[in-house]
């Protein structure tokens, strides 16, 4: 379980704690009952959201089954699609990573775009709720005229070793978008959100090393998200680099228009999202949309986006950019980008 090292380490130094015999059974209860409600805790603010429910039912009444026309899918021949205006399909493209990297902010400046239509939530179809089946999945998405492009992001596909294969399944022509970010700060980041849910969760140092400043503990789910060229290999088991786009995290905050020009671009969209759209917000020290999907009025992404991050030590950071360094290199090498993390 993530982050299950750093706080099982911390229990265990617990030991021989008393004076006497019975002293010596009685002591480390309550500083072990302590860390397995604050482990308990944390694992519930870190497991992704519970499926969401269907828009409608998947498979229409046997009466009206003859009036439902199929589509041809990839993986799924011969699923009904209900009749009216527009259709649900199975996304044409997806933002499978990475958590903490900038994928909501990406989404939501995608849905400016008048031949994008996006489900807003995270479904986890891929790799959560992959036993529903395809109709189901297919039954949360928006309905979307011809010409018009239907998308998801769930960031924690990237990171599940069974996801390439179930999407390649659904559609090996799915375009693939992955947001990345420095994997330290993403790192730190990634805890800062957790310990805003969890505030007696142990400190980024005990959870990202063994032993104080050991081995980097890449069983926490923090420290292991960000070793990008180990996930993109599996990918690449099922997709050609071709279906890939590499968002910049620093750059969608830098330069948001340059970066989504690119996503539209990979889409075969115009250029309908540009400068215009943004301005910064220097106190959130994010980009924000001028005018929201919908609405008149500027929109900025909600409270828990852009929060302080926790004051981490120096040799923390450096020791985890020494850590990084062989892995961006590498996923350097694989994507053909040069990121700038070192």
């Amino acid at each position: 379980m993530a982050g299950s090292g750093g706080v099982g380490g911390g229990a265990g130094g617990v030991q021989g704690a008393g004076a006497g015999p019975g002293a010596a059974l009685r002591a480390p209860r309550v500083p072990l009952l302590l860390a397995a409600l604050v482990l308990g805790a944390y694992c519930l603010c870190t497991l992704p959201s519970r499926c969401p429910p269907a828009a409608r039912a998947p498979v229409p009444a046997p009466a009206r089954a003859e009036s439902l026309r199929a589509v041809g899918s990839p993986g799924a021949p011969g699923l009904p699609v209900a009749s009216g205006p527009g259709r649900r399909r199975f996304p044409q493209a997806l933002i499978v990573g990475v958590k903490k990297g900038g994928t909501r902010a990406l989404l939501e400046f995608l849905r400016l775009h008048p031949d994008v239509r996006a489900l807003g939530s995270e479904p986890h179809f891929f790799d959560r709720c992959y036993e529903r089946g395809l109709a189901w999945y297919r039954s949360l998405m928006p309905r979307t005229l011809d010409g018009q492009i239907t998308m998801e992001k769930t960031p924690s596909y990237f990171v599940t070793r069974e996801a390439p294969g179930r999407i390649h399944g659904m559609s090996p022509d799915t375009k693939l978008i992955v947001v990345v970010r420095n994997p330290v700060t993403r790192a730190i980041s990634d805890y800062a959100q957790t310990l805003s849910k969890t505030p007696g969760l142990p400190s980024f140092r005990a959870l990202a090393f063994r032993h104080g400043l050991g081995p980097v503990d890449t069983a926490w789910s923090a420290v292991r998200i960000g070793l990008y060229a180990q996930h993109l290999d599996n990918w690449l088991r099922f997709f050609p680099l071709s279906r890939f786009l590499f968002v910049s995290g620093e750059r969608l905050v830098s330069d948001p228009a340059g970066e989504v020009g690119r996503v539209q671009d990979f889409l075969g969209l115009k250029r309908v999202v540009t400068d215009k759209h943004f301005y910064f917000n220097a106190t959130k020290g994010f980009p924000c949309l001028k005018k929201a999907q919908g609405s008149s009025n500027p929109r900025c992404l909600g409270k828990s986006k852009g929060r302080p991050h926790p004051q981490v030590p120096a040799a923390v950071v450096q020791r985890l950019r020494d850590f990084y360094r062989p892995f961006n290199r590498k996923f350097y090498q694989m994507t053909g980008q040069d990121f700038g993390w070192d």
